[in-house]
């Protein structure tokens, strides 16, 4: 059961860093855009990023904490 959660951990980290790398790239090439006078989608950005990025961020910092911690507890129950 305790390697099914981590897969299925491991799993959703992977899937929320393409989430955040998604997002990063769409408000580089907004700025740009932006910058070039074209519309593309900076306003949108702002409106998803309280809702939607932020706290895909927060989950991958914390998915990543939970992850290296219950790897360190399953080498330490291994050397014993």
């Amino acid at each position: 059961m305790k390697d099914k959660l981590l897969e299925w951990l491991n799993l959703f980290l992977v899937a929320d860093v393409f989430l955040v790398l998604f997002g990063f790239f769409w408000l580089a090439v907004a700025v740009v855009g932006r910058s070039l006078n074209i519309p593309l989608g900076l306003d949108l950005w702002y409106q998803l990023w309280n809702p939607v990025f932020t706290p895909a961020i927060g989950l991958l910092m914390g998915g990543a904490v939970l992850s290296g911690l219950i790897s360190q507890v399953k080498k330490k129950l291994r050397k014993e």
